[in-house]
């Protein structure tokens, strides 16, 4: 590739200009180099509130690249064909990417590759959106991790290179090609109203992204072992928004948690775990792609959950008469995302208590968070179910009046969200449901609190019977269910 040769670099999950890789390289090619997103069907497939927050992502990066002398051309259409054109208008004889490893990215990038090398066209992808690529860690016999203790250790072991520096400068081509309009792509229009809720708690761009890092580092990850179980208080670093879109890199964000667990940060240790677990999601879905769509352990495709039901309509709406689980929920709906603590016990209630399939549940997280990650979000929806990887003890159940006693003992969190519960004026955040929700759920705060669906206690006995039952059937008893 000669110096005078442009180079197109596509964005994806990674819309930052520090520690990216693929940029980077991008950069010392040496010639022009041509940011460019593209809105194709794997992206528009994308739930209501993910891809209203990647376009509020994508006009932040397209602000920050113009603040350095660049700009990003944003071109609709499947993303073979569209880089083709883009590299024909442009005489670019490469393009770079960051990986990804969704079974549709997957498929969709190597068609990308095999297209493009018909071309002519160098294709390369590069690491940095996990800490470890998925083939770089395998167990003693060069399999995959199953169990995230082990594949936590292997990590541990692994050294990992600092972060690279912010790109000041990437090299402009002579005339740039034409770019769509990012508001002609209308990517918040499945948000309808709820946009304008959800925005007041995103924290969009590199810059948010940056800064709120520091605040955990300055102020919360002393505690974050403690307090990261309690949705009552501010205790978790808020950054799963912004690794999500790739504001900011894993990568730094595990070094700045070592250097805190170094100068003493009591609360660190257990903040890295937490981004090993993010890496073992994607460990699982890059080798069992099945993990998203259908039951990860063998003999669970027969378990009797029910499909979708009228029951958890009222799950979906925040109204099962279960403050915990109700206020987890609506927390969804203002704010974009959910306390973790909340996403465990939501999940339990419909796949236990309702015996509802965990794929419901997970369709609509899909659909509602702004943080949507899909290897995460099928990992913890099949953990908890019963049916995933780590899911022992798979019959667990959670209570959502011990959750409540445990982890929001004096009502904070049910208060902030679920204004029924109120004695005086609501919380701002709990009116805010009802400014978010549709309107066709016809629902306000001077509604009546309904009656929880189920009685909790009748509700676990069923569900404990029917996985007794459905393990009993099974050959080898607990371990093979």
């Amino acid at each position: 590739m000669s110096d005078a040769t442009p180079v197109l670099f596509w964005f994806r999950r990674d819309l930052r200009l520090s520690d990216n890789p693929g940029l980077a390289a991008a950069c010392r090619d040496g010639g022009p180099v041509v940011p460019v997103f593209l809105l194709d069907p794997e992206t528009e497939a994308l739930g209501a509130a993910a891809r209203w927050r990647l376009g509020r992502s994508v006009a932040d990066l397209g602000r920050r690249l113009e603040a350095i002398g660049s700009r990003l051309i944003l071109r609709r259409g499947p993303a073979a064909g569209t880089l083709l054109t883009l590299a024909e208008e442009t005489g670019a004889r490469g393009v770079r990417w960051t990986r990804l490893y969704a079974p549709e990215t997957v498929a969709r990038d190597r068609q990308v590759k095999a297209r493009l090398a018909a071309a002519g066209i160098g294709a390369t992808s590069h690491p940095g959106h996990l800490l470890h690529e998925p083939w770089e860690v395998g167990t003693g016999a060069g399999g995959a991790y199953r169990v995230f203790t082990p594949f936590w250790h292997a990590i541990a072991r692994l050294g990992l290179d600092e972060p690279l520096p912010g790109i000041g400068r990437i090299p402009a081509p002579a005339a740039w090609p034409a770019s769509d309009d990012l508001e002609e792509w209308r990517l918040g229009a499945g948000m309808d109203r709820g946009a304008a809720v959800v925005a007041r708690h995103a924290k969009v761009g590199e810059a948010a992204a940056a800064e709120r890092l520091a605040g955990f580092l300055e102020h919360r990850i002393a505690s974050y072992g403690r307090d990261r179980d309690r949705p009552d208080r501010d205790g978790t670093s808020g950054l799963s928004e912004n690794l999500t879109w790739g504001e900011i890199s894993v990568r730094t964000v595990w070094h700045a948690a070592q250097r805190a667990e170094a100068e003493g940060a009591a609360g660190a240790a257990a903040f890295l775990r937490q981004l090993g677990w993010r890496d073992f999601a994607w460990h699982l879905l890059w080798h069992e792609p099945a993990i998203a769509e259908r039951n990860w352990r063998a003999g669970w495709d027969d378990f009797p959950w029910r499909a979708d039901n009228a029951e958890a309509e009222r799950w979906r709406r925040g109204m099962t008469g279960e403050p915990m689980v109700d206020a987890g929920m609506r927390e969804m709906y203002v704010t974009g995302r959910m306390h973790n603590r909340a996403r465990m016990l939501v999940a339990s209630y419909l796949t236990k208590h309702l015996m509802t399939h965990w794929k419901v549940g997970a369709d609509w997280f899909a659909e509602c968070l702004t943080d949507w990650d899909p290897a995460s979000n099928a990992m913890g929806w099949q953990w908890v179910a019963g049916s995933g990887p780590d899911a022992a003890p798979f019959f667990r159940v959670f209570s959502p009046t011990l959750q409540a006693e445990k982890f929001d003992p004096d009502g904070a969190y049910r208060r902030r969200y679920v204004a029924e519960l109120a004695p005086g004026p609501p919380h701002a955040d709990a009116r805010a449901y009802f400014e978010a929700v549709p309107r066709f759920w016809g629902l306000d705060p001077s509604g009546t609190y309904p009656d929880p669906l189920v009685d909790l206690k009748a509700g676990r006995r069923a569900a404990l019977d029917a996985y007794g039952k459905h393990v009993a059937v099974r050959p080898g008893g607990r371990t093979s269910a």
